[in-house]
């Protein structure tokens, strides 16, 4: 069986081989056309399929399953602090809200009004992501931290819908790793602030008690995997362009970002206690 050190040294192994990956998937024989974007738009790309590529969850038992199960224990002592809160406020994928998810990394807002075509990418880029994820969440319905646990989770209301909405690999990772690798080609300059910003996007899901350790490394797989495919597509490098214009436009003008910033900073921070 391995330790804990030895599937923590293959995550290097992982993290190389999504370089090989990402290259390979625009002509993987196993992505699937998408058939409709938000807004009618129908860009000529595909979406890799998550059941065709990512290994089974972690069964019970294993080394991994273990770590899951530590780093899920470690979040319940966050709960009540803005850990918690910052974990559900990352829970809120409806837009307008959530085109801000980068607003504090990025230094500057998204908006309809400002930034349309960002805005509109990262709505489109979201459905992709979201659909990159759906299969394997369908073929293995693992069940989530909040259904083993029966410890609370930071979005009571939903408690139903996920339930029935299998728990590996994380959608919000998908989707949080897919606009953060948009806005870090369009915003070069803060791409560690981005990125940082990414994963502690994704840890939410870990204290939010709805999502395994491995369901967000898996789902950041599956997110990098989509905006590689993305990529292929003429009209989506034609949409980065004009978004890039629009960033720079708002950067320019010196428009704040439309989060709390520091609330957000301290309940990053906070996030670390799980890992350390």
């Amino acid at each position: 069986m391995k330790t804990f050190i030895d599937f923590k040294k293959s995550h290097l192994f992982f993290a190389v081989a999504i370089i090989s990956v990402i290259v390979a998937c625009f002509a993987c024989p196993g992505a699937s056309n998408m058939a409709a974007a938000a807004d009618g738009f129908v860009p000529a790309a595909t979406v890799p399929k998550s059941s065709a590529i990512l290994p089974p969850p972690p069964g019970t038992g294993s080394a991994a399953f273990a770590l899951d199960d530590e780093y899920s224990r470690r979040s319940l002592i966050l709960r009540g602090t803005p850990a918690w809160s910052q974990a559900v406020l990352d829970a809120d994928t409806k837009f307008p809200f959530a085109a801000n998810t980068y607003s504090c990394a990025l230094g500057a807002p998204v908006t309809e009004k400002d930034t349309p075509r960002l805005y509109r990418l990262l709505l489109i880029a979201m459905k992709y992501a979201d659909d990159s994820a759906k299969s394997a969440k369908e073929k293995y319905m693992r069940p989530r931290p909040f259904m083993v646990n029966n410890a609370p989770m930071c979005t009571p209301l939903e408690r139903q819908s996920l339930e029935g909405n299998g728990s590996y690999p994380s959608g919000h990772n998908a989707l949080g790793t897919v606009w953060a690798m948009i806005l870090a080609e369009l915003a070069p300059d803060r791409a560690d602030a981005i990125l940082k910003r990414a994963e502690g996007y994704g840890v939410s899901r870990i204290i939010c008690n709805v999502h395994w350790y491995s369901d967000t490394l898996q789902g950041r797989y599956m997110g990098a995997y989509t905006a590689a495919t993305l990529h292929a597509s003429p009209w989506f490098r034609d949409e980065l362009l004009a978004a890039r214009a629009e960033l720079d436009a708002v950067r320019a003008r010196g428009l704040k970002p439309a989060r709390d910033c520091e609330a957000e900073a301290k309940a990053m921070e906070m996030q670390k206690a799980i890992f350390q």
